[in-house]
């Protein structure tokens, strides 16, 4: 865990996440420090990083949302590494958050919690030293975040579901360091 990044988060708690080129040209130009590029494709990743890095914010990329991006073989993310502006990366696999720490990345595990086993296997990475913060989906589930960042010193983050304000307090107080949201509103 990267104790920097997660001063980072603290400072710059609204993490605006991009799907599409629209929401992309206003994440450039919003409050945002941080935007996580939730899709992209191989042939436009390289230019999108640079036009995110170069706006002043830190980026992020989805490895499992890139579309024509096979992680199941490293050297894929070698070539993100190598080839894109990208400070980091958000995966739901384990073992392609390893291989991206250790080549110098990042990284933000997403894990969905939707049963408590779920719960149970998250709960179960709260110790590796590859994972930089973790994003609980759905951001709207106040005991849960709470009952997480009291047992793990790794950040979270809530995304999924964060509509409003109060969406963003109630994370926030329940132990979230930051927030992800596709909503630009929320940045005001």
């Amino acid at each position: 865990m990267n104790p920097n990044f997660e001063k980072i988060l603290i400072k710059n708690n609204k993490i605006l996440a991009v799907k599409d080129q629209q929401s992309l040209e206003k994440a450039l130009l919003s409050s945002s420090k941080i935007i996580f590029l939730l899709s992209s494709d191989i042939c436009s990743i390289e230019e999108t990083t640079r036009l995110i890095k170069a706006s002043g914010k830190l980026c992020f990329i989805h490895l499992d949302m890139i579309q024509g991006l096979n992680t199941k073989d490293n050297s894929a993310i070698d070539y993100l590494k190598d080839n894109t502006f990208a400070d980091g990366v958000i995966t739901t696999k384990s073992q392609v958050a390893k291989y991206a720490h250790k080549i110098g990345f990042l990284v933000i595990l997403r894990c969905f919690l939707i049963d408590s086993l779920s719960l149970t296997t998250t709960e179960k990475l709260f110790n590796e030293t590859y994972i930089d913060a973790i994003e609980i989906l759905p951001g709207v589930m106040p005991k849960i975040i709470e009952k997480i960042s009291k047992e793990s010193s790794i950040p979270i983050i809530a995304g999924g579901l964060i509509s409003d304000e109060e969406d963003v307090q109630i994370a926030l107080n329940s132990g979230a360091v930051a927030i992800s949201t596709t909503k630009l509103n929320i940045l005001n």
